[in-house]
């Protein structure tokens, strides 16, 4: 493709600044500092639409290492952004300035007391952490937004964070008792009811303020559960108690800084019951969420079909429509009768309702409704949508009227959305497909946002009523509390933080909301790039932008799924797939990383993904890093020479080809155990600490060829077996009993033309050289043209090469019908005796299993063939999601092997070392099974070889 470069600025914003800042910073914190590009790039925007370059981050260690970071941005008059897990919606958690990020140190438990239900917490805590920890007296904290294995405590104060289980525990502000604070001038200040903790100054200007416009705060605040929008002045009010703990809760980082939170636990039912109750349509399960409301469940929550996946529908009841309710009770008997209560009450007004009792059913169907604020950014058609109007709220009673007024804006301004939310308590999440890239559609997002805020109020509702004002609806606060109340606003803001150093622009004095657009510096223009991005139009920019920041890649280690295993491994943002998405996103605006496709921060952000392509399955907008890393390695090393491991493995099955023509793998062997081993290792940028796999004498094809000689075809229908170059050269045991199962199957078993010959051009891929891949394949799909002419399946055994004749070779050759040929023609051992062999028996093993499904199994293939072969042959058990950490030639590369073990630690060695001793080992990927050989010390084995061990007419050949 030649040496193709993102066109950039050059310099890159403000890098004299930013050291300079850095300097005067290092002086004076204990905690780290960056300034360097990455990681001011990690940080220049949140799951907003919004972006802004900071000039550096600051991880404090503690309290008085904030307040020295506060004295320094002071005295230099930088603006400071608090920041936790950067989930924030509505641009908030983003700034030009310092930003101040607590989750590395500040993120302590300090205390849990179970007889006052109460904890003290740092502000960089995970809110699933704390639940953990109350979790073990039986208490929990109560907001829970969907993005709780990951958003903080800190971001759920700045922005009164809600979630699922408001209708009944309330807002974030109605269960905090106390904070610690730091103003922007230093100053300390204990925020609890009455305000004792409360310096002189400030206590004595608020309540002089307060006591101005007693009338207006009394009467300037509409009466709903989410009001969110603007500052809590009226929690300050003389007979609410002067709450201060509460006024500052939903800030947003705009009056003081946090350092410490006294929160409130709440008792968790003793067993919940989800029942899930089928509407005709949004607006019906909008009117239908307030009746229930009296029957105390602890969630309402609404979606529409087109945001659950055809796959999850026949799980649900009857409908377009559908209410999360839980309901809970001291044990199951009672929480089952709670439900079925509720869903007699329910009956008039639903389509049809499902119970669902059993922890597993229930955390699959709210994996959907969690996963929705990313999958909404993606219309059905695949076209993108984006926030601005996540949260609105209004009365419970007036949400069906609501939704209705809001589609028929939508369609008037020729827009499309997908509601979904807390309809319990009037809340609306939507995702709406503006062009937020082209001056007009720009233009009209601002006209839109203008009328959709006089139609909130118009509702009696609040502009946000869960994710806070930010830049997207602060410039609106005037439409809903009118320009007095918003210069009472005004004049909080100046008593707490009079320079106006703490994240300027929110709340008070507003940015544009059509301002800071996190497109505005991208190409306009698709760039010359290998892959064709068929979801994204061919635009490798508009791949990228699937990272909306919702930051599920950041869940903590031993969370389900895989992605994303190095960030769960290092837990640095770097290493997250949305660490990678924002640098990609940076190269390309060219304004911090300015290097374009030669750029070191984004090489080595990427030099620790894995290409597991679990991100591909797990991000709920599909972002797929192994491919960006391809491109991006492609473009990065075109014309130049490349890392040692590029060549050794990145071309490995010219190697092992040459070994078998040559037929010395004998001598390969012996020499893999002498010193010279060493000195290959090292110039093959081979990890040290990794033993070279033994080689076999007689590879799979040349076996094959003589079981053929020997076993003429006897009938039945023809599949093609794969020779992929894992199974030929290094585990043929596995293509062996692939063979013998087949053929016990009734099935007759071909190799393709030009077998040893044929490939997916894996290797070349994961290395990024894509030029070389593209040749492989062309030269593969020539030699298979029969195959595809005949419509025979081709059975892959080897799931990465599976996963790659999918997806990659039709990425690659976008143009060649016949990559989509083979794409389709492509089966799984279990799918291809599935499908081929419907009415055959395996085996009965009657074992138990451990062991690990392989990532791109997983991420592309799907694995549920495969457990029904297993059930079937009674191989009892689940086997471990996650990534084995050796991932082809990952974790033989020099500098990984440390990353690759705890990979290995997170759930496959404990997984394996807990296993019975006559558990049965499987692991269809050659990857895996040589990580437990070699880190276990134990042996996996494909399904097959399991299979073909206990077939009672497996023949006994002498090959």
């Amino acid at each position: 493709m030649g040496d193709m470069r993102v066109e950039t600025v050059g310099k890159a914003v403000g890098t004299a600044e930013a050291r300079e800042v850095a300097r005067a910073l290092r002086a004076a914190v204990r905690g780290e500092v960056a300034a360097d590009p990455a990681s001011r790039a990690l940080v220049t925007m949140d799951a907003s639409n919004y972006r802004r370059v900071p000039l550096a981050v600051v991880a404090p260690r503690d309290a008085d290492d904030t307040a020295a970071a506060l004295a320094v941005c002071r005295e230099l008059g930088v603006p400071v952004v608090p920041r936790g897990g950067g989930t924030s919606i509505a641009g908030q958690a983003t700034g030009t300035g310092v930003v101040l990020d607590f989750t590395r140190h500040m993120a302590a438990i300090e205390s849990i007391d179970p007889v006052t239900r109460t904890a003290v917490v740092q502000p960089g805590v995970v809110l699933d952490d704390l639940c953990r920890a109350a979790g073990v007296h039986g208490l929990t904290f109560g907001p829970d937004p969907s993005t709780h294995s990951r958003c903080t405590l800190g971001g759920m104060i700045g922005n009164n964070s809600c979630g699922s289980h408001s209708v009944a525990w309330g807002t974030t502000a109605d269960n905090v008792l106390a904070l610690d604070v730091l103003t922007h001038r230093g100053e300390r200040a204990r925020l609890a009811r009455g305000g004792d903790g409360v310096p002189e100054r400030l206590r004595a200007g608020t309540r002089a303020l307060v006591a101005g416009e007693l009338a207006r705060l009394r009467t300037g605040f509409p009466d709903l559960p989410r009001r969110i929008s603007g500052y809590a002045l009226d929690a300050l009010l003389p007979e609410r108690g002067e709450d201060w703990a509460r006024a500052f809760t939903g800030s947003e980082g705009t009056l003081g800084v946090v350092t410490s939170a006294t929160v409130r636990l709440v008792e968790r039912p003793g067993a919940r019951v989800l029942a899930v109750l089928g509407h005709a349509d949004e607006s019906a399960a909008a009117e239908a969420a307030v009746t229930l409301l009296p029957y105390a469940p602890l969630t309402v929550e609404g979606m529409a079909s087109d945001l659950v996946p055809e796959a999850e529908r026949a799980a649900l009841p009857r409908g377009e429509a559908w209410l999360f309710v839980e309901v809970g009770g001291a044990d199951p008997a009672e929480a089952r009768a709670n439900a079925e209560r509720l869903c007699r009450a329910a009956a008039g007004d639903a389509t049809g309702h499902a119970l669902v009792a059993d922890p597993a059913g229930q955390r699959a169907l709210w994996r959907v409704r969690e996963d929705a604020s990313g999958t909404a950014t993606r219309m059905p058609d695949g076209s993108e949508a984006w926030p601005g109007w996540e949260d609105c709220a209004v009365p419970p009673a007036r949400l069906g009227a609501y939704l209705r007024d809001f589609r028929a804006l939508l369609a008037e301004h020729g827009l499309r959305g997908l509601p979904y939310g807390h309809f319990g308590d009037g809340c609306v999440h939507v995702r709406i497909d503006f062009d937020l890239v082209h001056e007009e559609g720009i233009a009209r997002f601002r006209r839109f946002s203008t009328e959709l805020a006089d139609l909130v109020v118009a509702h009696g509702g609040s502009l946000s009523g869960e994710h806070g004002d930010g830049q997207a609806r602060a410039e609106l606060l005037p439409r809903m509390y009118g320009p007095e109340m918003v210069e009472l606003f005004a004049r909080f803001k100046d008593l707490w933080d009079p320079d106006g150093g703490l994240n300027p622009g929110m709340v008070v004095r507003p940015h544009r909301l059509d301002e800071n657009l996190r497109f505005a510096p991208l190409p306009r223009e698709p760039l010359p790039v290998a892959f064709g991005y068929p979801d994204d139009g061919g635009d490798f920019s508009a791949a990228v932008r699937r990272c909306v920041g919702v930051a599920k890649c950041r869940n903590a280690a031993g969370s389900p799924g895989v992605m994303c295993p190095s960030y769960r491994a290092t837990g640095e943002e770097m290493h997250s797939t949305r660490g990678r998405a924002r640098l990609l996103h940076e190269m390309l605006a060219g304004e911090v990383v300015t290097d374009g496709w030669r750029s070191k921060e984004v090489l080595q952000a990427l030099d620790l993904c894995l290409s597991c392509k679990g991100c591909r399955r797990d991000c709920p907008v599909g972002v797929d890093v192994a491919t960006y890393k391809a491109e991006f390695l492609h473009h990065h090393y075109a014309g130049r020479r490349r890392p040692p491991a590029h060549y050794s493995m990145g071309r490995l099955p010219v190697w092992l080809r040459a070994v078998a023509a040559t037929r010395t793998a004998p001598l390969v062997n012996a020499l893999a155990r002498t010193p010279l081993a060493a000195l290959g290792k090292r110039l093959g940028g081979i990890a040290p600490e990794r033993d070279l796999p033994p080689l076999p004498r007689v590879p799979f094809v040349r076996w094959w060829r003589g079981h053929r000689r020997r076993n003429p075809g006897r009938g039945g229908r023809r599949v093609v077996l794969w020779p992929d170059t894992f199974t030929n050269h290094l585990s043929p045991e596995a293509g062996v009993a692939a063979v013998r199962v087949l053929e016990a199957a009734g099935l007759e078993v071909v190799p393709p033309p030009g077998a040893g010959r044929v490939c997916c051009g894996l290797t070349w891929i994961s290395t990024g050289q894509l030029d070389g891949a593209r040749r492989v394949l062309r030269r593969t799909l020539d030699r298979l043209e029969p195959v595809l002419e005949a419509g025979l399946p081709v059975v892959v055994l080897e799931p990465p090469c599976a996963a790659a004749l999918r997806t990659d070779a039709v990425e690659l050759l976008p143009d060649d019908p016949r990559a989509k040929r083979l794409a389709a023609s492509v089966r799984t051992f279990a799918q291809a005796l599935e499908e081929c062999a419907p009415d055959w028996t395996p085996p009965y093993v009657d074992r138990p299993v451990a062991g690990q499904t392989h990532c791109h199994q997983h991420a592309v293939l799907g694995d549920a063939a495969e457990r029904r072969l297993r059930e079937k042959a009674g191989l009892t058990g689940d086997l471990s999601d996650g990534c084995c950490g050796l991932a082809g030639n990952f974790g033989f590369e020099e500098g990984h092997f440390e990353v690759s073990v705890a990979c290995a630690e997170e759930k496959l060695l404990p997984s394996v070392r807990a296993a019975a001793p006559h558990t049965v080992l499987l692991a269809d990927g050659y990857s895996c099974r040589t990580q437990l050989a070699q880190l276990g010390g134990v042996r996996a084995r494909h399904l097959a070889e399991v299979l073909a061990e206990v077939l009672a007419d497996a023949p006994a050949e002498r090959e």
